[in-house]
């Protein structure tokens, strides 16, 4: 259109209408560069995948680059074996020489070294031999440096889903043998942890014995794939099964048993792998679930690789990604792979494979740990919504968790607060060694207090104490597995009682979403010195990525180092229902900061 009109345009109009041109031009340029997202200073951590190529596109290195790719990272490949296939089944292997894949290694760790390594199909004695000594001399290395160890996330592929026989076993001996020594995950589906340990697994007991045994061969942790559940049999009819496996039938379960000590020394949370730790998600019948091995085994090592580069970030970074640790990868990948199974399509004549997302977004896919697989879901804790929610028939009659929850350390402060308009929940946080009879003497008076000015009582910790005058409880996850353990769990459901649970990582949020609480809490969201944590501050995008993975059902409590009311403010904004403060209500005009609070609240 331009050129047709400057040819028919006298040469004054054509130059004006040139320079306005230049003007538009411009003035679209600079819009454009202010919309564009500006590239990171950070680049993608790099994610090595060392496994087989299939050519369907639903397996193997394609769908190992795929997955790293969702979950934000660099792929690397370094292909073991060729594979002419399709939807409908395999028609011709081609390995390349053994030397080739160490030339792609070294290739790669001169210019382009991984924060994690996925390993997948190792066809041969040979590449299993050549493997090993890569992963032993890149360990070698890693001792004169300072900085943490690269993640290596073996998916041994030996038996595929249908029960057949992949490898020789004088391949998987020698995987066992070079390869298992340096690998920190080893993720084998229940027909490999039967090939790798020569028996049966038919209950939820062998499965737990059998993870112990892998870790006796030399990994540190070890992800026992369930699929359906532990009823699956290969090519087998007739199995007699415990009545406590038929009850797995539900759900896609899997035991995770790491070598590691708890987080903190002798204090074990329910998601620490020395106890085992079972993840439960939601199970879809469907056949189009090709490459869920390879996918699940390539966003473990992504997450690893996320964690790994935010804890060597000094100034940048969220609580919840340094902490992504072996456990926690384990719960991201189970939400990956869940999502990609929900939304799996038929491409071919044969089954399809597992579709490719991104970082987990949703509370639909996204794992709980079960304290007991042979049961059913968990009762919810009494239930509470959150005050901005909107009130339609099924949760009018549901109690509101206040807006504000002030958190205190004595009488004194607390019968302050419990006089102030618009304060409907407070928490008691006892500090210092004191005697059991001490600690009941003040959680009578304050829940004394509470009932007389109408407003909901929470004791930190004590829970004990908390039931002999029914008060509500607050809970951290080094003291869940205690409280579980002693049966308060069901102590606390039988008094109608609520219970609130403290959170810091991904794996401690799937393990507040086994419970079911009343609401769960995540902190310290800024800097703060009032309780010594293990944990970095989260920032406000993890609230938001909190919300979106708890779901409406259970209110969000955002904690650590809300100090003021713009602070507050900005908390509800990335979606808490509730703000729990400490030193914002301590002021000398307390009527005032509250009210300055609960305004800010609002916005």
């Amino acid at each position: 259109h331009f050129i047709y009109l400057f040819f028919y345009l006298s040469n004054h109009q054509m130059h004006g209408l040139f320079s306005a041109l230049c003007v538009f031009l411009l003035s679209s340029a600079t819009a454009l560069s202010m919309m564009a997202p500006k590239a990171s200073s950070i680049p993608p951590p790099i994610v090595y995948t060392i496994a087989g190529s299939d050519s369907g596109g639903g397996a193997g290195i394609q769908a190992d680059l795929k997955a790293i790719h969702g979950m934000g990272c660099h792929g690397c490949s370094a292909i073991t074996c060729l594979t002419a296939q399709s939807s409908t089944g395999v028609t011709g292997v081609h390995s390349p020489p053994t030397d080739f894949l160490r030339l792609q290694l070294e290739t790669l760790l001169k210019d382009l070294p991984p924060r994690a390594i996925k390993i997948g199909m190792l066809g041969s004695k040979e590449l299993a031999l050549e493997v090993g000594q890569f992963l032993k001399r890149l360990r070698s290395d890693e001792k004169n440096d300072d900085r943490e160890n690269t993640y290596v996330v073996l998916d041994p592929v030996m038996i595929s889903t249908s029960g057949h026989k992949l490898i020789e076993d004088e391949t998987k001996e020698a995987i066992i043998d070079n390869v298992f020594p340096y690998v920190d995950i080893v993720t084998p589906n229940k027909f490999e942890t039967e090939d790798l340990l020569g028996r049966t697994l038919n209950s939820v007991e062998d499965i737990e014995k059998g993870a112990r045994d892998i870790l006796d061969m030399g990994a540190r942790s070890v992800l026992i794939k369930g699929g359906h559940s532990l009823v699956e049999r290969k090519n087998e009819e007739n199995i007699d099964l415990s009545n406590d496996v038929n009850a797995t039938i539900g759900y896609a379960q899997d035991y995770f048993l790491s070598s590691d000590g708890p987080l903190t020394d002798g204090e074990e949370r329910i998601c620490d792998g020395c106890v085992g730790v079972w993840l439960r998600a939601k199970r879809y019948d469907s056949i189009h679930t090709h490459g869920t091995g390879c996918t699940l085994s390539s966003v473990i090592a992504s997450a690893l690789a996320i964690g790994h580069q935010q804890r060597s970030l000094i100034e940048s970074g969220s609580g919840a990604a340094r902490s992504i640790y072996i456990i926690d990868a384990c719960c991201l990948a189970k939400a990956y792979v869940t999502a990609g199974v929900a939304q799996g399509v038929q491409l071919g004549q044969g089954p399809g494979a597992v579709v490719h997302t991104r970082f987990p977004s949703t509370y639909l896919h996204y794992p709980e740990v079960a304290l007991d697989p042979a049961t059913s879901t968990n009762e919810s804790f009494l239930r509470l919504r959150s005050s901005f929610a909107s009130t339609d028939d099924n949760n009018q009659n549901v109690p509101i968790l206040g807006k504000l929850l002030p958190i205190v350390d004595n009488v004194e402060w607390l019968e302050r607060l419990t006089k102030i308009d618009g304060i409907t929940d407070v928490q008691i946080r006892i500090k210092g060694e004191k005697s059991e009879q001490e600690i009941d003497s003040i959680v009578r008076k304050c829940q004394t207090i509470c009932q007389r000015d109408g407003v909901r009582l929470w004791v930190n910790d004590f829970w004990e104490s908390a039931l002999k005058v029914k008060a509500n409880i607050h809970i951290g996850q080094e003291d869940l597995g205690k409280l579980a353990a002693k049966g308060g769990l069901e102590q606390i459901k039988k008094q109608n009682l609520a219970l609130g649970i403290s959170t810091h990582s991904y794996a401690e949020l799937s393990a507040a979403l086994g419970i079911k609480p009343s609401y769960i809490s995540l902190g310290p969201v800024f800097g703060t010195q009032s309780k010594d944590v293990a944990f970095d501050p989260q920032g406000l995008a993890t609230i938001q990525k909190w919300k979106e993975l708890i779901g409406p059902e259970i209110p969000l409590v955002a904690i650590g180092g809300i100090n003021d009311a713009e602070r507050s403010a900005q908390v509800k904004k990335a979606g808490a229902d509730c703000v729990a403060v400490i030193g914002a209500v301590k002021k000398d005009d307390t009527h005032r900061a509250v009210e300055e609070l609960l305004v800010a609240l609002e916005r």
